[in-house]
Order: C-alpha cells, then sequence, then structure tokens
C-alpha cells in the first residue's frame, strides 16, 4: 500500500522519508526556493522561502526540510505563504544592494523573478549607500557581497558538488570563521544552533567567498548563485542572457563530453554554463566554462604564414601546404620518419584529429602522434 498526501487539494503518493519539495517537485508542483541545491540534496531551510501551510492547523513549515506524512494536507500557495514569501523577500531586498538594471544577470535572476511574482517592494537606493566587498576573486569570477542573499549555494556547491573545499565564510560583525578544508560542507548545517541563527530575521548574516588561495575557477559556485553575487566576469562585457541564443553542444577541451550551453548573439558566443545532461549535469572545469574567448579573438591566425628572412609573412593555402609538404619530405629522407612527432588539439573535431594521425600513421609512416587531452 503506498502512502498518500494532498497537495493543493489534489491526492499524490509519496516515499518513505520524502520530503514536501520533493514529492511536489517529483508531481511538477511549483513550490519556490532559493537555497535549495538539488545536486547536493543536503536541504538547509535558510531562505525562507519555500514556506507552505498545513492544514487544518494553518502551520507555516519547510518544504524543504519537513518530511511527508501520510494524510498530510499541504497548500503551496495559500494567502498566508504568499505574505510570509514577500515578507522575506522585502527583507533581503532590504538586506543588500539589488540594483537590478546594472546587474549582470537581469532576466536570469531568481530572486528577481520571486520579487516579480509575489509582488514585493524594494527599497530606494538612492538612500542607501553601497559600502560591501565587490572584488574579483580570480581572473573569471566577479564576487559583489552586496547582492549575496545568504543562501548557502555556493558552500554546498563547492563542498559537496565539487569538493574543492575554496569557501570562507564572514560574520557581519567581521570576525572571519573559515571552513576547515578537510570537513564537508554539512558538518556547517548539521548544527541544530546553526540552522536556527539562519533562519532568524536575518539579523546574523553570513556572507560567503571564494578564497582565491585554493579556488581552482571551476565556477560550480557562480552557476549555484540564484542572484548576481557570484557572476562570471565576462557576463559585464557582452549582452545580457535574455538577448542571446542559447546552443547545446559537447566541450572539446577532453575526452569526457561534458555538454555546454553557449549563448550566442551575432556568431559570437558570449557565455558558456553546464547543460544540466550527462555526463556533467551542469558541473564544468575552469577550461570549459572560461576556456572560450580564443574563439572570436582578433589574435587567431586567420591567413597561412611562412617565416622569411626572419619574419612570418602572409601566403596562400598552396604556398604553406607546398612548403610544409616539401619540408617535412626533407626532414623525412635525412632523419627518418620516427624524427616527425605530430601533435594535434582539442580545439578541433574528432573527425580531423583522425584524419592528422591518418596522415601521421599512413602519409609519414610514424606513430608519434600526441593530443594536449590524452591526459
Amino acid at each position: 500500500m503506498q502512502n498518500k498526501c494532498i497537495i493543493n487539494n489534489k491526492e499524490y503518493n509519496f516515499n518513505d522519508g520524502e520530503t514536501i519539495l520533493e514529492v511536489a517537485q517529483r508531481n511538477n508542483i511549483y513550490i519556490p526556493t532559493l537555497c535549495y541545491l538539488k545536486k547536493t540534496g543536503t536541504p538547509t531551510g535558510k531562505c525562507n522561502i519555500c514556506m507552505v501551510e498545513l492544514r487544518p492547523s494553518g502551520e507555516l513549515v519547510h518544504a524543504c526540510l519537513t518530511k511527508v506524512e501520510a494524510g498530510m494536507n499541504i497548500i503551496t500557495e495559500s494567502d498566508k505563504c504568499v505574505a510570509h514569501r514577500r515578507e522575506v523577500l522585502e527583507k533581503l531586498l532590504a538586506l543588500g544592494y539589488h540594483d537590478c538594471p546594472t546587474c549582470p544577470i537581469p532576466g536570469d535572476c531568481e530572486l528577481q523573478d520571486l520579487v516579480w511574482k509575489y509582488g514585493a517592494k524594494g527599497i530606494d537606493l538612492t538612500k542607501k549607500e553601497k559600502d560591501y566587498v565587490v572584488k574579483y576573486i580570480t581572473p573569471f569570477i566577479r564576487w559583489d557581497s552586496s547582492k549575496c542573499v545568504r543562501c548557502g549555494r555556493c558552500i554546498q556547491a563547492c563542498f559537496d558538488v565539487q569538493v574543492n573545499n575554496a569557501i570562507r565564510v564572514y560574520e557581519v560583525n567581521g570576525e572571519a570563521k573559515k571552513a576547515d578544508r578537510d570537513d564537508k560542507v554539512t558538518s556547517l548545517f548539521d548544527s541544530r544552533e546553526y540552522v536556527e541563527r539562519l533562519k532568524a530575521e536575518f539579523t546574523e548574516p553570513i556572507l560567503p567567498a571564494p578564497d582565491e588561495n585554493f579556488c581552482v575557477s571551476c565556477g560550480e559556485c557562480v552557476q549555484a548563485c540564484p542572484v548576481g553575487a557570484l557572476s562570471s566576469s565576462y557576463e559585464w562585457l557582452g549582452p545580457k542572457k535574455w538577448q542571446m541564443k542559447k546552443v547545446q553542444t559537447t566541450c572539446s577541451y577532453c575526452g569526457v563530453g561534458c555538454q555546454l550551453d553557449l549563448y550566442v548573439k551575432d556568431n559570437r558566443i558570449f557565455l558558456v554554463t553546464g547543460a544540466n545532461e550527462a555526463p556533467n549535469y551542469g558541473s564544468l572545469c575552469v577550461k570549459g566554462r572560461f576556456g572560450f574567448r580564443f574563439i572570436s579573438s582578433d589574435e587567431r591566425l586567420k591567413k597561412p604564414l611562412i617565416k622569411k628572412n626572419g619574419q612570418f609573412t602572409e601566403a596562400s593555402w598552396d604556398d604553406a601546404l607546398d612548403f610544409i609538404s616539401k619540408k617535412l619530405t626533407e626532414i623525412k629522407d635525412q632523419f627518418g620518419p620516427d624524427s616527425i612527432g605530430v601533435f594535434t588539439s582539442a580545439r578541433i573535431t574528432n573527425e580531423e584529429n583522425y584524419l592528422v594521425q591518418k596522415f601521421a600513421r599512413a602519409v609519414i609512416g610514424t606513430n608519434n602522434v600526441d593530443h594536449c587531452a590524452r591526459l
């Protein structure tokens, strides 16, 4: 016999140990949340946005933390839920400096979406000083603490998903507390005292920030951030996400086959994120996420060059190929085919790499073929 609960006056099956949020998501029922990171499966209850109402008691509970019980009657968008979410959102807006028009991710911000959905009112930023930290943690990652909503997703992404342990946590009073690199993020959230403090009225918010000494620029925290607190430095250089076309492709840097979402405008790539599909499920390394600028670089060669009298001069393809053929033949005749080595690249297609190794083995007669992504 399956367990059953009621969500929004409709009956649903659930499995033992499932939370309200898990049952809702499995049945495509929308419950907003800013702190829940599905890839970790470690709910924290920090943002207080996912509160739902239990009937007939009228109690508000965290959907991400509360286990479903048989016969439980749950309402996800009651007047009480909406009023609570609006109040929490307005506190979050007052907590930071959310200048949406100048933010790099307008239209792709979960906080902005919720503010519009629930009609939360912001504050007059002209009367508020921006006295928060803005810095580039690495050449690729920008951190603006004024936009941080203390959701903790970056900590979970860094500790639980990538296991880089490169996040430090600052208390508002200036006292720094750094997580032990040998600990997992769950150690930060297992303490009931810690959880209860984070559920408080934002009186002691935390400011998570990547530690540049340990950060490897994978960008997992950037992709996990629901607001503009952590963003790609490239997002400040190009158009907004909603102005670009999203194209899925496969990363060519190694043989894993990570899936990428390219954000393209005018035939130029401005941003790369991880696609939520196998084998990477959104995660990327620093090269996959940030190593795309070469594609539209002005420094790329557009014509063959041949060195004459110590200087590179432009040449036609026919002249360049004739020159290469002549030089390779001379070297092969004088020193043998194994004196020649061929290096190929992950930045070309598999088919092109196949042709390169076939040329080396069948034409030159050597097995000295190497590839930058073989390790």
